[in-house]
C-alpha cells in the first residue's frame, strides 16, 4: 500500500525522469573539443600592450555533438554518437574521453583529410579573454557522407530520439538531411535540432527546433525588440518549417515555446547565477530529446530543458547537468 501511495504522489516530472535511463538518444552532428587555458594576469607584456597570462590550469572537454552525448549520459540516458573527426592526435584524445563516459566510438568516422575541430578559450580569473579556433568547415566528401548515412540508417531503428547538433562544421548538409530526416519520420523517431542560422531551411518537418534569440531573429529576417516580436518570430518558424514545436532560448529572459496548434508558452529563467553559457544549447537539446522521447508533452519537456540549462549556466566552461542536479532544480531532493 505504501509503494502504491508513493507512486500516486509522484509528479509528472518525477515520472518522466524515471524513464530517462531507458531512453536511447542518437546524436548526429559536429564533434568538437573545447580546450580551456586559465590563470591570472598581473602584468602587461613589455613586447606589446597585451596582458600576460600566468597559466595555472589547462585541459580539454567534450564539445559540440560530443557535449550533447555527455549531457544525455549525465542525465541518465543512453547515447549513441555519429560524426567525423580528423586524422590527428586530438581525435585519439577525444575518442578516449567519449568512451570514458560510456559512449561507444564506433559511430565516429575518421577523415584524414580534415582536422578535428578545437575551440581554445583563454580565461583569466573567470573572465573570457580570447578564443581561437582550429577547424574545417567544408562539407563532407561523398564517401564520408555516405558512411554517415549508413550509420544513421543502421541505428535509427533502435533509438527513441534523434538529435542533430549543427555547428556549421561540415557534417550537417542538405544532402545528408535529405536522407536522414525522411527516414526518421518514417520510423516515428522524434527529431530535435540545435540549428545553425545558414541551415534553417533544411530543418523542415522536424519535431523540435531550439534556436536562441539571435538565431530566431536571423531566421525570421527582422530584429527582435519586444515580446510581440518573439511571438511573431516563433510563429513564423513553426509555419514556415512545418515543425511540431520551436523552443526559443532567451538567456536571462527564459524560453518561449511555440507549438503547431498555435499554443504559445513563456517559461521564465530559473538560473540563480550565470557564470558561463558555453554549451547550454547542448544541454537544452539533450534534455528536450530525453523528455520528448519519454512521451512528455512539449511544454513539460521544455520546462525540464529550462531547468537543466539553468543548472549548467551556473558552472564554468563547457559542462553537464546530472540527473540529481536536475531533480533538485525541479524541486525534488534525491532521496
Amino acid at each position: 500500500m505504501r509503494d502504491a501511495m508513493q507512486t500516486e504522489s509522484l509528479s509528472p516530472f518525477d515520472e518522466l525522469l524515471t524513464q530517462f535511463p531507458q531512453r536511447k538518444i542518437l546524436v548526429l552532428g559536429d564533434i568538437m573539443v573545447d580546450e580551456y587555458i586559465s590563470g591570472t594576469v598581473s602584468r602587461i607584456s613589455p613586447e606589446a600592450p597585451v596582458p600576460i597570462l600566468e597559466v595555472e590550469e589547462e585541459g580539454i572537454r567534450l564539445g559540440g555533438a560530443a557535449n550533447v552525448v555527455a549531457n544525455v549520459r549525465a542525465l541518465g540516458g543512453q547515447a549513441d554518437l555519429i560524426g567525423v573527426v580528423g586524422g590527428d592526435v586530438l581525435a585519439d584524445r577525444l575518442i578516449q574521453e567519449i568512451e570514458q563516459i560510456g559512449v561507444k566510438s564506433d559511430g565516429i568516422v575518421m577523415d584524414r583529410s580534415r582536422r578535428t575541430t578545437m575551440k581554445t578559450r583563454v580565461v583569466a580569473r573567470g573572465h573570457h579573454m580570447v578564443r581561437f579556433d582550429r577547424e574545417c568547415t567544408e562539407e563532407l566528401d561523398e564517401e564520408t557522407r555516405r558512411r554517415i548515412e549508413g550509420l544513421v540508417q543502421d541505428r535509427l531503428a533502435h533509438v527513441d530520439a534523434l538529435i542533430i547538433s549543427d555547428y556549421g562544421k561540415g557534417v550537417v548538409s542538405g544532402r545528408l538531411l535529405e536522407e536522414v530526416l525522411p527516414l526518421a519520420r518514417t520510423r516515428g523517431v522524434v527529431t530535435v535540432v540545435d540549428p545553425k542560422i545558414s541551415h534553417f531551411g533544411l530543418y523542415r518537418q522536424v519535431s523540435v527546433l531550439t534556436p536562441n534569440h539571435w538565431e530566431a531573429a536571423a531566421a525570421w529576417g527582422h530584429p527582435i525588440k519586444s515580446e510581440a516580436d518573439v511571438v511573431a518570430a516563433g510563429r513564423h518558424l513553426v509555419d514556415a518549417l512545418k515543425v511540431q514545436a520551436v523552443l526559443i532560448t532567451r538567456g536571462g529572459k527564459g524560453m518561449s515555446l511555440f507549438e503547431a496548434d498555435d499554443r504559445v508558452s513563456y517559461i521564465p529563467a530559473v538560473a540563480k547565477e550565470v557564470f558561463d553559457v558555453t554549451g547550454a544549447g547542448d544541454t537544452v537539446v539533450g534534455a528536450m530529446a530525453l523528455a520528448v522521447g519519454s512521451k512528455a508533452p512539449m511544454l513539460e519537456a521544455a520546462q525540464i530543458a529550462n531547468h537543466a540549462a539553468g543548472v549548467v549556466v551556473g558552472k564554468r566552461g563547457t559542462a553537464t547537468v546530472s540527473l540529481a542536479e536536475l531533480k533538485r532544480s525541479l524541486g525534488r531532493k534525491e532521496e
